[in-house]
């Protein structure tokens, strides 16, 4: 994680308290992090945020009562576009996976991972706005071709763009990858925003699985 005298806010929703205890406490281990609030479903998580106790990230259980994390990521993102969602949970279909990253989840966690892959997807969200695990990306592999959206037309990329993609699906951050580019920051930007408007993405993650469905580059 970048370096920062300011801690990173987190909040973690889970209905299992022991869990969500056990996570809290782990976090609060890590260096850079804080946990600010535990909150027991999306309904509590949401009244909390709305009483202006805002965190930078949330990790955040799929499968909760009163507001799962569908329904939570859609109104995080929504009103919230600024706090990054990392979800952990017992589900490992690839629908339940794909549909938290459309919604605007940056990153995916299975509950069995071992707390070093957990400081890790912490880190590689804050610095790089996505953390794809590898187990993750297979599983957007074999979805995709379920889950994809007809665009109704072919779309022509031109090869700085396909490039762009290629370096979007590595650990660099956006600045890493003007560098690697010989292109300023902003026209990275250009090339980013652009890409979100001709392949109807909304953010690195969406990059990210058009460039692996459409073979730009391999898993």
């Amino acid at each position: 994680m970048a370096k920062s005298s300011k801690k990173i806010q987190v909040a973690v929703a889970d209905d299992h308290s022991l869990l969500r205890n056990a996570l809290a406490k782990l976090i609060n281990t890590f260096e850079g992090y804080t946990v600010i609030f535990e909150a027991d479903n999306g309904k509590d998580l949401r009244n909390k945020i709305i009483q202006h106790v805002v965190p930078d990230l949330v990790l955040l259980d799929v499968n909760m009562p009163e507001m799962d994390g569908f329904e939570t990521t859609q109104w995080l993102h929504k009103n919230y576009p600024h706090i990054k969602i990392l979800a952990l949970s017992m589900l490992s279909d690839e629908k339940t996976i794909i549909k938290m990253f459309r919604l605007g989840a940056k990153g995916y966690l299975l509950k069995n991972t071992d707390p070093g892959e957990l400081k890790d997807a912490l880190d590689s969200i804050i610095d790089k706005n996505v953390y794809l695990s590898e187990y993750v990306s297979g599983k957007l592999v074999s979805g995709l071709h379920q889950e994809a959206e007809p665009t109704g037309k072919e779309i022509v990329l031109q090869e700085k763009e396909r490039e762009f993609l290629r370096w979007v699906c590595s650990e660099l951050s956006y600045k890493d990858i003007a560098e690697k580019m010989y292109l300023s920051p902003r026209t990275i930007d250009d090339y980013r925003q652009s890409l979100f408007n001709k392949l109807k993405v909304h953010s690195r993650v969406g990059l990210v699985m058009y460039a692996i469905k459409n073979g730009i580059v391999e898993v």
